[in-house]
C-alpha cells in the first residue's frame, strides 16, 4: 500500500486550515457575546440565533455540499468556499444590528458547508495507508482544539484593544493562505459517475432542518405552544418527504444504504451527541468566566488553555491507543471520561469552583475528540471512495448540527433557569441575558446593582449546573451505546470474516 510523502502531509497542513478556523469561530464568538449584547442589544432569541444560524444553515447545505464536491470536484468546492467564507466574513464584521449579523452568520454557514465536507473526504484520498490515515485524522481533528486555544487568545486580545466585529477579521488572512496554497499542494478528486443532481432534494434538506430548530427555541423560551409545535412537526414532515424521496431517486442526495452499516450510523450518532454536549458546554463557560467571575476575555482564554492541551492529547492519543486496544471500547470510554468532566462541573458557584472547571473542561476537552478521532476513521471508510465527499458530509452535518443543537438545547435550558431566577421587576433586558443584567445594573444605584447582579449571577449558575446534569446523562448513554453497538458490529465482522476499516483482518484484533 502506498504510503505519503512530504508533499501529502504539506496537503494536510492546508486541509486542517479551514477546521481550526471554524474552532475559533466558535470560540471566538462566546467571547465576544458579552460585547455583543451591550453594543447591538439582542434579545435573549437573537443572541442564540447569531450563534446557531451559522451551524445550521452549514448543517443543512453540508450533504448538498458534499454530494457537489463529488461531481464538481472537492478542491474546486474546498477553494470557492474559501472565497465566500472570507468576503462573509467581513459583512459580519461591519454588522450594525443583530438582524445584519445573524445573515452575515448565514453567510458564513453558506461558505462554511463548502468547506468541510472536502477536507475529510481528501484525507481520504491522499492517504491510503490505514495507519498513516487515522494519524492524518487526528491531526485534523486537533485543528479543532488548536482552534480553541488559537482563537480565545486572539480574541481575547483583539477584544481588549479593538471592536467585537475584530474577531470576524480573523478569518480573511486564513483564507487568504488557503486559496494561495490550495492550488499547488492539494490533489482533486471527484466521482466519475455521479448521476443526476436533483436540485429539490437540496432545498428540503435546508428546508427539514430549520423549522425543527425555531420550534425548539419557541419551547424551551415560551413552553408548550402553537406556533412551536406546528414549526417542529413541519420540520419533521419535510424531513420524512426528504428521506422518502431519496429512497425513490436512482441517483440521491442522501445515499441512505450508508446507513445500513452499523459502524457507519452508529459512528455518525455518536459524533453527533458528543458534539452536542462539547459546544453547548463552550456556549457557557466563557460567559461564566467573564459575566460571574469577572475575567477579562484574554485572562479567561488562558484558562481555558488546559480543556485545548486536552483536546490535542485526546485525538493524538486515539491514534496510538488505536494500535493496542478495541476501538469500540476507546470510543465509548472516551465519552464516559468526558461525562465525568460533566459531572465535575456541576460543583461549580459563584464565588468559587474555578479549580473545578480547569478539572472538569480537561476531562471533556481529552473524552470527546479521542472517540470522535475514532468514529471520523470509521465513517469514511465504511464508504466507497468515490461517496468519500457524501460520506464526509453526513458525518459533518451530524458534527454541525450537534454543535447547533447542543448550543440551542443547552443554551435554551440555561436561560430557562436564569429566566425564572431573577426577579421580574429586574425589567426584561435583565431577564433576557446574564449580559443584560449586568448592562441594566450599570444604570441602577449602587444597592440594587449589587442585588441585581447578585440573583442574576446565581440564576446563571444555576442554569449551567442544571445544563452540566443534562450533558452528563447524555454523554453516558452515548458512551454505553457506542460501545455495545461497535462491538456487536466488530463481533460480527469478526464472525463472517470482514475487513476492519484499518484494513486488518477482523479476526486479527480484538
Amino acid at each position: 500500500m502506498t504510503k505519503a510523502g512530504r508533499r501529502d502531509w504539506l496537503a494536510l497542513a492546508v486541509l486542517v486550515l479551514p477546521v481550526l478556523l471554524i474552532s475559533v469561530d466558535m470560540t471566538v464568538l462566546g467571547f465576544a457575546l458579552p460585547y455583543l449584547s451591550e453594543d447591538l442589544g439582542p434579545s435573549g432569541a437573537e443572541q442564540l440565533w447569531i450563534v446557531d444560524i451559522y451551524s445550521f444553515v452549514l448543517a443543512g447545505l453540508l450533504v448538498l455540499m458534499g454530494t457537489l464536491g463529488d461531481r464538481v470536484g472537492r478542491r474546486k468546492l474546498l477553494l470557492a468556499g474559501a472565497a465566500a467564507f472570507g468576503a462573509a466574513s467581513v459583512l459580519a464584521a461591519f454588522a450594525s444590528s443583530p438582524g445584519m449579523l445573524i445573515a452575515a452568520r448565514a453567510l458564513l454557514g453558506v461558505g462554511g458547508a463548502t468547506l468541510m465536507p472536502s477536507t475529510l473526504s481528501l484525507i481520504r484520498s491522499i492517504f491510503a495507508d490505514p495507519a498513516q490515515r487515522r494519524l492524518a485524522i487526528a491531526v485534523w481533528g486537533s485543528g479543532f482544539s488548536g482552534g480553541m486555544a488559537l482563537g480565545p487568545v486572539i480574541g481575547g486580545w483583539l477584544l481588549e484593544h479593538f471592536w467585537w466585529g475584530s474577531v470576524f477579521l480573523i478569518n480573511v488572512p486564513v483564507m487568504l493562505l488557503l486559496l494561495v496554497a490550495g492550488p499547488f499542494l492539494l490533489p482533486e478528486a471527484r466521482d466519475p459517475s455521479p448521476g443526476r443532481f436533483d436540485p429539490l432534494s437540496a432545498l428540503l434538506s435546508l428546508a427539514a432542518i430549520l423549522p425543527v430548530v425555531y420550534g425548539i427555541k419557541r419551547f424551551a423560551e415560551y413552553g408548550v405552544e402553537p406556533l412551536a409545535a406546528l414549526s417542529a412537526l413541519a420540520g419533521i414532515a419535510l424531513g420524512v418527504v426528504f428521506v422518502r424521496r431519496q429512497r425513490a431517486l436512482p441517483d440521491p442526495m442522501l445515499d441512505l444504504s450508508l446507513f445500513r452499516n452499523r459502524a457507519f450510523s452508529t459512528s455518525v450518532l455518536t459524533n453527533m451527541l458528543g458534539v452536542f454536549a462539547l459546544v453547548g458546554l463552550l456556549f457557557l463557560v466563557p460567559q461564566y468566566l467573564q459575566l460571574v467571575l469577572g475575567m477579562r476575555p484574554m485572562t479567561a482564554a488562558l484558562w481555558l488553555l488546559p480543556t485545548t492541551a486536552a483536546g490535542v492529547a485526546g485525538s493524538f492519543a486515539a491514534a496510538r491507543l488505536a494500535r493496542r486496544f478495541p476501538v469500540p471500547w476507546l470510543i465509548g470510554g472516551g465519552l464516559l471520561v468526558a461525562a465525568t468532566g460533566f459531572v465535575v462541573l456541576v460543583t461549580i458557584g459563584v464565588d468559587s469552583g474555578l479549580a473545578m472547571l480547569v478539572t472538569g473542561m480537561a476531562l471533556v476537552g481529552f473524552g470527546v475528540p479521542l472517540s470522535e478521532t475514532l468514529t471520523n476513521d470509521l465513517i469514511i471508510t465504511a464508504a466507497p471512495p468515490e461517496r468519500a465527499g457524501a460520506a464526509s458530509a453526513i458525518s459533518e452535518t451530524g458534527f454541525e448540527l450537534g454543535g447547533a443543537l447542543g448550543t440551542a438545547v443547552l443554551g435554551s435550558i440555561a436561560t430557562a433557569v436564569y429566566r425564572s431566577g431573577v426577579p421580574v421587576e429586574a425589567g426584561e433586558t435583565a431577564r433576557e441575558t446574564l449580559g443584560g443584567a449586568v448592562a441594566t445594573a450599570a444604570q441602577l444605584p449602587p444597592e440594587q446593582a449589587a442585588a441585581l447582579l447578585a440573583s442574576a449571577k446565581e440564576a446563571f449558575v444555576q442554569g449551567v449546573q442544571v445544563s452540566v446534569v443534562v450533558g452528563a446523562v447524555l454523554l453516558a448513554y452515548t458512551g454505553v451505546q457506542a460501545l455495545v453497538l461497535l462491538r456487536r458490529h466488530r463481533e460480527r465482522a469478526e464472525d463472517e470474516g470482514e475487513t476492519l476499516s484499518d484494513g486488518s483482518p477482523a479476526t486479527t484484533r480484538r
